[in-house]
């Protein structure tokens, strides 16, 4: 029996008497599907997540440690962890990046920064999987195993391979340095929705314990909306100031605060581009691939800055055929 009609004999169990359709809502990069139950009494979500590809338990956990702290993510009404059904609320259809414009971006990006500094105020160590070493190096090996192998079919040299190891832990260096909080992961206008109260978070299953500017790189650097540097400045500016206030872990000296954003930014960006090269090459999914050239400017505006990031960038015009291959000195 397929999937969908599991669910419908499932939901039939938990609405007893009511009857209802079943749309497609969403899908997202992984395994999981979300459709919309539309009922007499209104609407609901059920997310599909098939347990041999992904478990529900780290998204309910997530939702329940969210909504204790205050902000609006979907309330699990039903679950069944063994079979990979859960039964949400529904935050709607309309995300941040649907309705960003001019006007509006001051005043959404405001709502979502207050959400943003309400999760990191609620963090504890140990509640939520460390962001540590480990991780942060796996995600960034994404990159030489799938952008540059199998996206751009390229080997890199002895000599370019050193190069980025020395450069990973320099970023590995920072981000490990920076205070911890609890990170969303992707905290960006497709996963903020536009609800009362603002925003409404989804896709938060994969939230971990790490750097304080993960989540804002996030935001403000997003894979899928350019904001003017300028402007972005001034947006961290405005956290960097509520995150004071509260008394988050952030660093006393904007400069300094700034500069681990760029660099934690890095990291993120290079793991984005081996994970959107990883979606077409072994999920056949093209639709990011028009997102990468935005994921790349912002990568190669941050080692232009930044001379420990140097030796990256030399590679960035490698591997797009810009110079003819130099010396690395660190």
């Amino acid at each position: 029996m397929s999937r969908t009609l599991n669910i419908d004999d499932w939901l039939r169990a938990r609405l007893p008497g009511e009857s209802f359709s079943l749309a497609p809502a969403s899908e997202d990069a992984s395994f999981r599907r979300y459709f919309r139950v539309t009922t007499a009494t209104g609407t609901r979500i059920v997310m599909d997540a098939p347990p041999e590809h992904e478990d529900c338990r780290p998204f309910v956990k997530v939702a329940r440690l969210f909504l204790s702290a205050g902000v609006n993510v979907p309330q699990v009404l039903a679950e069944d962890l063994e079979n990979g059904y859960l039964l949400l609320t529904d935050l709607g259809s309309t995300t941040y990046l649907e309705v960003l414009d001019e006007g509006n971006a001051a005043q959404l990006y405001d709502a979502a920064t207050d959400a943003l500094v309400r999760i990191q105020l609620a963090s504890c160590d140990g509640t939520l999987p460390e962001y540590d070493r480990k991780l942060l190096l796996r995600e960034l090996r994404l990159f030489p195993d799938w952008y540059i192998a199998k996206q751009l079919r390229v080997s890199l040299s002895e000599l370019q391979s050193n190069a980025l190891t020395a450069t990973f832990e320099l970023i590995l260096a920072n981000n490990l340095a920076q205070p911890r909080v609890y990170v969303h992961r992707d905290y960006h206008s497709r996963n903020l929705m536009v609800t009362e109260p603002n925003p409404g978070i989804i896709d938060f299953q994969d939230a971990v314990y790490g750097p304080v500017t993960y989540d804002l790189v996030s935001l403000f650097k997003d894979a899928y909306i350019y904001w003017d540097e300028e402007r972005v400045i001034d947006w961290v500016v405005r956290y960097w100031e509520k995150a004071r206030a509260v008394g988050l872990p952030v660093d006393t000296d904007f400069g300094a605060f700034y500069r681990d954003f760029e660099w934690m930014g890095v990291q993120r960006h290079i793991k984005v581009l081996g994970i959107f090269a990883r979606l077409f090459h072994r999920d056949g999914k093209d639709r990011y691939l028009k997102d990468q050239p935005l994921v790349m400017t912002y990568l190669r505006a941050a080692c232009e800055r930044y001379n420990g990031l140097h030796p990256l960038l030399r590679l960035l015009d490698e591997l797009d055929k810009r110079q003819p291959a130099m010396g690395y000195t660190l």
